[in-house]
């Protein structure tokens, strides 16, 4: 009897927890439907503002990104020496926080047609009671070389403390498997 009763105590709480994590979602993705993605065929990638301890984290998720944004082949990915030398010669004071002259002046340079920031807001392991994760979050923004307005913005986050990681224990998945998730969540909402 008591078996059945914490059987079903916990079914509820189970089911609860799912139908409270669903009320929760919310779209975190913004495209202007008046851009043509088509007309962008090379992009910069600036360096990412880092609001995480780790200080070599935003540089990282930079780099893969530029990676896996390059993969896809839909657009071609300036080389970040290219981009660090630009940025040198542009004076940009602040590159994750580009105005719109400084956007402008750096598509002279490059002959870009856009430029990609990021801001990485959480990286690296999280703790719950026994409980460990690696957790990832992260938002990025493209902005068009013509004007500097931003023409897409979305933002990601993987991994955490899950629901089994409390129940059976266990570590939650690698720091580069995270990365990858969360990149590949931002690549999709980029080209849908």
């Amino acid at each position: 009897m008591k078996i059945k009763i914490f059987f079903t105590n916990f079914c509820l709480i189970f089911v609860g927890c799912l139908l409270l994590s669903s009320c929760a979602y919310t779209t975190n993705n913004f495209k202007n439907s008046d851009m043509d993605f088509s007309s962008i065929q090379k992009v910069a990638i600036l360096p990412f503002q880092n609001l995480t301890s780790d200080d070599n984290a935003a540089e990282r998720v930079r780099e893969t990104f530029m990676g896996m944004l390059q993969a896809t082949r839909a657009v071609y990915v300036v080389p970040p020496g290219e981009v660090a030398r630009a940025i040198n010669l542009a004076n940009m004071h602040n590159p994750s926080e580009p105005s719109a002259a400084e956007i402008k002046t750096l598509a002279n340079i490059l002959k870009v047609q856009a430029v990609v920031t990021g801001v990485l807001k959480e990286y690296g392991s999280v703790h719950s009671g026994a409980s460990e994760a690696n957790v990832i979050s992260i938002q990025m923004r493209m902005l068009e070389t013509e004007t500097g307005t931003v023409v897409w913005s979305a933002s990601s986050t993987k991994g955490g403390i899950t629901i089994w990681d409390r129940l059976l224990g266990g570590g939650g998945k690698p720091m580069d498997v995270v990365t990858e998730a969360a990149i590949n969540d931002l690549l999709n909402k980029l080209f849908k």
